[in-house]
């Protein structure tokens, strides 16, 4: 049986069976495809996925409790640094329920910090149904997260700040995202496999 990458390499992929191929592995195999996909793939892959709309609970599945953190293991195009986490939940109660918080996990934290951040629809935008808006940083988190610092602070500004992440279905676990800097595409994708 042909990989997630082997499918997206052929001239012919097809969005759809790209789906069922990912829908179809274990866990830990999807997550090990996923992560074995290459720059010029995702940026393929970003273009095949255009119009497939994502919903907050492709995210956090509607059944999380609030500020159960759910993991997303990631990969990006950029030329280092390339394994990375996004780690998501439901806002706490008395929060505004129509968003996610998150952050991003993974061996740059500690250089750049957490660069939190706040998923919201975007009521129709061709870029992406879901963004990950860097501009705003959730006003809690759960416990065992590292510390909320705005964006716009310290060593993060350089990584973060003025970033959007607009978001794409690929399966019904695995997303595809790309950067946006002060409102302009940055040829930065990222693929996001969400654990069970």
């Amino acid at each position: 049986m042909p990989t997630f990458a082997e499918l997206l390499a052929t001239p012919d992929a097809d969005i759809e069976a790209i789906a069922a191929h990912l829908d179809a592995l274990s866990d830990e195999r999807r997550i090990e495809e996923t992560r074995a996909v290459g720059p010029e793939a995702q940026r393929r892959l970003w273009r095949l996925a255009r119009g497939r709309l994502t919903s907050l609970s492709d995210f956090v599945p509607s059944d999380r409790a609030p500020l159960e953190p759910v993991r997303h293991f990631g990969r990006n195009t950029l030329p280092a640094f390339r394994m990375f986490e996004k780690r998501f939940c439901r806002p706490g109660p008395g929060y505004d329920a129509d968003v996610l918080w998150g952050y991003n996990e993974g061996t740059t934290r500690k250089l750049v910090g957490p660069g939190y951040f706040v998923l919201r629809t975007t009521d129709g935008d061709a870029r992406g149904e879901t963004v990950v808006d860097y501009y705003q940083v959730p006003p809690s988190k759960p416990d065992g997260w590292p510390r909320v610092i705005p964006n716009t602070v310290g060593p993060q500004r350089l990584v973060y700040a003025f970033m959007h992440d607009f978001m794409r279905k690929v399966s019904d676990h695995v997303t595809i995202g790309r950067a946006y800097k002060n409102d302009r595409e940055t040829p930065n994708c990222f693929l996001l496999c969400r654990e069970r």
